[in-house]
């Protein structure tokens, strides 16, 4: 590959990944892009490499594999290149009571989400902070502010992801090394259809941001070096007012808000 920087980004064979692909190809910026979808992967390649003249490497894996993160460290290390940015997009969530959902598929949320993530970020600032520079955005929610009853392993892994990020960003503060937590609320990303979320009252009533201004707004939130980021002032506001609301309040309505 070029001399030139390079992002790795997960989960970006569509929505807010895949736009985060074309963000930093318009950039400049070469690629390492992750999923599972080699097809998906390949087409993305080839359009951003006709369109921006930038490398791309394709790396077909699911990361919900525990042993998928040393195996994708390893081929872009035997490749010889240097990641400047990691984006940490990939994830998945489950719609139902907690009880009747499935526990394989609860698992697999429960590695993408939290140990996929942390695994990449534990390899990644090691090297970052031994050359001086790099950027890291890990992509929680919106879901991370409260307690989300028919959501509720994907709102506790996101829970986890703010908390952690915003940690591990004060400590590599000097560094030359920032991580930022990215927190989008709804997005028209197929996260909806995904999920089973996509008929509840959350994704039918309120307005739901473009995967386009979601990785736009993170890419910026990263350069500029910000701990965490909220999308959107509706969703800044909310976030802000859940935390003077007894949670019992907070469940009941986010109950509601989720509900069919």
């Amino acid at each position: 590959m070029k001399q030139y920087e390079t992002a790795l980004i997960t989960g970006a064979s569509g929505g807010i990944g895949y736009e985060f692909a074309k963000v930093f190809a318009e950039r400049g910026v070469n690629l390492v892009i992750v999923a599972r979808s080699e097809d998906k992967l390949n087409m993305l390649a080839d359009e951003l490499k006709n369109k921006h003249q930038i490398d791309v490497k394709v790396i077909a894996k699911d990361l919900s594999s525990a042993q998928s993160v040393q195996e994708i460290s390893e081929e872009i290390e035997e490749a010889g290149i240097q990641i400047d940015y990691l984006i940490n997009n990939a994830g998945f969530a489950q719609f139902g009571k907690f009880a009747d959902n499935d526990w394989q598929r609860e698992s697999d949320m429960i590695n993408l989400n939290i140990s996929t993530l942390t695994h990449f970020t534990k390899l990644y600032l090691k090297k970052m902070i031994s050359v001086g520079k790099g950027r890291i955005l890990n992509v929680a929610s919106t879901a991370a502010y409260q307690p989300m009853p028919m959501m509720a392993v994907y709102g506790a892994t996101k829970s986890y992801v703010l908390s952690f990020t915003e940690a591990v960003a004060a400590e590599a503060n000097g560094s030359g090394v920032t991580v930022t937590a990215l927190c989008p609320g709804a997005t028209k990303s197929g996260f909806g259809e995904d999920s089973g979320a996509g008929k509840s009252i959350m994704f039918n009533n309120f307005s739901t941001a473009s995967s386009r201004s979601v990785a736009e707004y993170g890419y910026e939130s990263m350069m500029s070096g910000k701990h965490s980021a909220i999308h959107g002032i509706l969703n800044k506001i909310a976030a802000v007012k859940v935390r003077f609301l007894p949670h019992r309040w907070v469940t009941k309505l986010m109950m509601k808000v989720l509900d069919k």
